[in-house]
């Protein structure tokens, strides 16, 4: 039923028109209010979209437009600009959405089941410590590309009042951009208005390198580190492998030359592996295999009060048993207890405390360059669906590979 049926059904039954059908038929309505003079400020009254205790409302605000010494030509050119996005559609309903709100009752319930344990953890760090404390009370339509991008020109912390990581700030962006672009994708915006953020550029200068283990270091590491974690340790830098597609390994993926990663486990959750490019088969040498079947046949001894209890690596070798086995249970493994317990304790004692699971993985790609493999070939070891991945975040910087490139160039040549 239209509008005007409503009125005249109303107005036979003799009852009165109630606010609410007012207030809906006055946000269908085109606006095109006068600008008045109010003191020193032209303003108009407009109809905008509230929501107040998750109710939905339409509410008149007074918008200033321009001081009174602005002409009254002027001003109206003003207004109109201002009513177009009301006028055109482009401001929806859902953008009078408050962001905290749709951050802890939409975004958050949502993506958590879409994404990996530890990338929502991450995520969520974002929102709480930095976008909502700084967004939460705006609504969604007046995150304006100009308001987003002078708090990413002013970001600070809140403690130094320093100026955070290039690193730090480009997080931010991605994970505010990556809400705006959800609630586009559900209605709730018309548009990203975080797709024209531009993050000020490094004052540090030359970029650093992330730190990666050499040969030598790694050699070290491993004896340093206990059975079984040592053996994922080998396996993790002479792969690639991610930590979680390690603890995701079974028995049936191992070949005679070859890991095959369809599986991963992540701090409790079971799931596909990270990407489509991460789902594949990659050839590995044979030293890897031989370090992975020698689990078979290996025995720990673990302290349990004033007893030595030993247990065996692999209780079961089943095609579908897991390779990496806990200890005690036989479950899988959690990689945070193996990095606090294990892997950092030895890192320290070789004054490398930046070492961690991630850090393995730079080394491998940056070993894939130091063999002086293609792109391509150590993209596709890595499993990035992108060459510029492998090349600008992992592969880091060595002054001997640029050298003996130099040196070929000069043999070319001469």
């Amino acid at each position: 039923m239209d509008d005007v049926a409503i009125i005249r059904n109303q107005a036979n039954i003799g009852a009165p028109i109630s606010p609410q059908e007012m207030e809906r038929m006055a946000k269908r309505r085109f606006q095109n209010p006068r600008p008045e003079r109010r003191g020193a400020w032209w303003t108009m009254r407009v109809w905008r979209d509230e929501f107040i205790d998750g109710r939905h409302v339409r509410k008149q605000q007074r918008v200033r437009l321009a001081a009174v010494t602005v002409s009254e030509r002027e001003v109206k050119k003003i207004a109109t600009e201002h009513l177009r996005p009301l006028n055109q559609g482009l401001e929806s309903l859902g953008s009078a959405t408050n962001f905290e709100h749709y951050i802890e009752t939409i975004y958050k319930p949502v993506v958590k089941p879409l994404m990996a344990t530890t990338s929502f953890d991450r995520t969520r760090g974002v929102l709480d410590n930095y976008l909502i404390p700084a967004f939460g009370k705006c609504c969604l339509r007046d995150l304006t590309a100009l308001t987003l991008q002078t708090y990413f020109s002013k970001l600070t912390t809140s403690t130094t009042n320093q100026m955070l990581s290039h690193e730090s700030r480009d997080k931010i962006r991605d994970v505010l951009s990556s809400a705006l672009r959800f609630a586009v994708q559900h209605d709730l915006l018309v548009r990203n208005p975080a797709e024209s953020l531009r993050i000020p550029p490094d004052k540090r200068g030359k970029k650093r390198n992330k730190p990666y283990l050499t040969p030598q270091q790694f050699d070290l590491l491993v004896e340093l580190i206990p059975e079984p974690y040592a053996s994922m340790v080998y396996v993790a830098i002479y792969t690639g492998l991610r930590v979680s597609e390690l603890a995701g390994l079974r028995w049936n993926d191992i070949g005679a030359s070859s890991i095959t990663i369809d599986e991963r486990f992540c701090r409790g959750d079971w799931g596909a592996p990270k990407s489509e490019a991460s789902n594949a088969t990659i050839g590995v040498n044979s030293c890897v295999v031989d370090r992975i079947h020698r689990l078979k046949g290996l025995t720990v001894e673990v302290r349990a009060g004033n007893a030595i209890r030993k247990y065996k690596v692999v209780k079961s070798d089943g095609p579908d048993d897991l390779v990496f086995q806990g200890v005690r249970s036989g479950g899988p493994l959690r990689d945070n207890n193996i990095l606090v317990r294990f892997i950092k304790p030895a890192a320290r004692s070789m004054e490398l405390p930046w070492v961690n699971w991630r850090s393995l993985r730079t080394s491998h790609a940056t070993w894939l360059k130091m063999a002086g493999a293609d792109v391509k070939d150590a993209q596709a070891q890595m499993r990035h669906s992108r060459s510029s991945t492998t090349l600008d975040i992992y592969q880091q910087f060595v002054p001997e590979s640029q050298q003996r490139a130099v040196d070929r160039l000069s043999r070319l040549v001469n």
